[in-house]
């Protein structure tokens, strides 16, 4: 079976492999949980395999929680 998830398109994905900014990283932890990854996606114009990945490493280095109350205070 094939993946549902969207896959690299460089009209979409024009931050492919790009650093990530400090908005992009609190919209990311802000939005996980209430937002589809694909729709981040989109809105981040990464691949949702990024999202996946950059949500567990920020996880795993104990940042997304910070991340997360920085978008609850910035908006």
């Amino acid at each position: 079976m094939k993946s549902k998830r969207l896959t690299y398109n460089s009209e979409l994905h024009s931050n492919h492999r790009k650093e990530w900014t400090t908005k992009e990283l609190v919209y990311l932890c802000g939005v996980y949980n209430l937002d589809k990854k694909r729709d981040i996606s989109i809105a981040l114009e990464r691949t949702e395999n990024a999202i996946l990945q950059k949500a567990n490493d920020l996880r795993k280095q104990g940042y997304f929680d910070k991340y997360k109350e920085m978008y609850k205070y910035g908006n």
